[in-house]
C-alpha cells in the first residue's frame, strides 16, 4: 500500500516547511561563521569504519568507467571532507543525504539527512565542536521563535546551561557502576551489571553489555530540561577519533542528548595514519566475524592522514532528528518529504 495520499501529504506539509526553514538556518548559521559549504561524492569506496554500521552496496560493472569496482553509498561524508581538510580547507560542512542498511524505526531511517562539519587548525577539537553545536541549536530556537526543544510532555531548554557528563560520571551516577574499573575486563563488567539487575548472557561481548546499561539506565536521563553532553568514550568505542594525552583508555569524543534523544556524535579527530589503519583492520575483522562482511580500505584517506591531516574536531548531526525536536514531531516519517518505500 503506498505511503502517498493528498490529505497524508497535508497532513505533513507544515513540518516539511518547518523544515526547510530549519536548513535554511542552518546554512545561514555555518555561513556566518565563516564556514565553506562543500559536495563530496556519495558513492565511497569505503563507506563506513564502525563495526556495527552497515551500508547499501552498488555494482559499477556496467558503468563505463576505467576502473570498475564495487562502491557503496556514504553511511557519512567524512572520509572525503577529511581529505579536504589535508589540502588546507579549515572550516567546511556539508548537508548530504547518508544510507545505512538495517536502520527503520520512528527515529531511524534507511535513508535521512547528515550535517557534517568541520574545523582545523590550533584548538580545534572536541570542545571547539561542543562550542560550535550550542550556538548552533540556540540559533535554531532563536530562528523559530521557540524556547524549548519537545517531544511529547518532554522539555529541554538551549538557553540554560548545558549539562556536561563523562561516560564514567554517566555510569556512576545512574548505573552505579565504575566503568573505569571494567574497561579491559568483560567479566567483572557482567558481574557489576548483575549485580544491578541488568541481564547479560553468555556471549555477550565488551559492547554488548556497554550499550544494554546505556538503554536501560543512562540514556533515559538524558537532555531531559536541558541538553546533556556525554563525552570521553572508551577508546575502543571512537576508532576515528584521537585518544586523551593524560589518559589513553579513554577517547575524545562526545555525543548529545535533548529529551533523551541522540542527535550528534563529535570528535577530536585522529591524525595519527599508522593507528588508524590499524583500528580500521580491527573493526573490519570484527565486522567480519559478527556479519560476514568486511568493507575495502579507502587508500586515499589513509595517504591524506599519512601527508598529515592538520589538528581538527568534527560533529556530524542528524537534521531529521533536529527538525523534529523543533517541531514537536515524534515519528520521523512525519518530517520526510517521502518516507523510504
Amino acid at each position: 500500500m503506498s505511503w502517498w495520499h493528498p490529505d497524508k501529504f497535508e497532513n505533513k506539509r507544515p513540518y516539511l516547511f518547518k523544515r526547510t526553514e530549519i536548513i535554511k538556518q542552518v546554512r545561514s548559521f555555518f555561513d556566518s561563521e565563516g564556514f565553506t559549504e562543500v559536495d563530496t561524492p556519495a558513492l565511497q569506496i569505503c563507506p563506513v569504519m564502525d563495526t556495527h554500521i552497515h551500508a547499501f552496496e552498488t555494482d559499477l560493472k556496467n558503468v563505463d568507467l576505467t576502473l570498475k569496482r564495487k562502491m557503496y553509498l556514504q553511511t557519512s561524508p567524512e572520509f572525503e571532507m577529511k581529505k579536504l581538510l589535508t589540502a588546507g580547507m579549515d572550516r567546511i560542512y556539508q548537508l548530504c543525504h547518508v544510507y545505512r542498511n538495517a536502520e527503520g524505526t520512528k527515529r531511524h531511517s534507511p535513508e535521512f539527512t547528515l550535517l557534517e562539519w568541520y574545523r582545523a587548525g590550533a584548538g580545534a577539537d572536541y570542545r571547539a565542536m561542543m562550542q560550535d553545536t550550542q550556538n548552533l541549536l540556540r540559533h535554531i530556537a532563536q530562528s523559530q521563535s521557540i524556547t524549548h526543544f519537545t517531544q511529547g510532555k518532554i522539555l529541554c531548554d538551549p538557553f540554560t546551561d548545558w549539562e556536561k557528563l563523562t561516560l564514567c560520571e554517566a555510569f556512576d551516577t545512574y548505573a552505579g557502576i565504575k566503568l573505569e574499573d571494567h574497561l579491559e575486563d568483560i567479566e567483572s563488567f557482567a558481574a557489576a551489571i548483575q549485580a544491578k539487575g541488568i541481564r547479560t548472557a553468555p556471549d555477550d561481548r565488551w559492547d554488548d553489555l556497554f550499550f544494554r546499561v546505556m538503554g536501560e539506565k543512562i540514556e533515559p536521563h538524558l537532555g531531559m530540561q536541558r541538553p546533556t553532553i556525554l563525552y570521553d568514550y572508551p577508546a575502543a568505542m571512537a576508532s576515528l577519533s584521537r585518544r586523551k594525552p593524560e589518559d589513553p583508555r579513554f577517547a575524545e569524543r562526545f555525543e548529545l542528548y535533548v529529551c533523551g534523544i541522540e542527535l550528534c556524535n563529535a570528535f577530536s579527530e585522529l591524525t595519527d595514519g599508522q593507528e588508524q589503519r590499524a583500528r580500521f583492520e580491527a573493526e573490519m575483522a570484527l565486522k567480519n566475524k559478527l556479519y560476514g562482511e568486511t568493507y575495502p580500505p579507502d587508500e586515499e584517506f589513509f595517504r591524506a592522514l599519512d601527508y598529515g591531516l592538520p589538528e581538527s574536531g568534527g560533529n556530524a548531526l542528524g537534521i531529521d532528528r533536529l527538525v523534529m525536536l523543533t517541531t514537536g514531531s515524534q515519528d520521523i516519517n512525519q518530517i520526510l518529504w517521502a518516507p523510504v518505500a
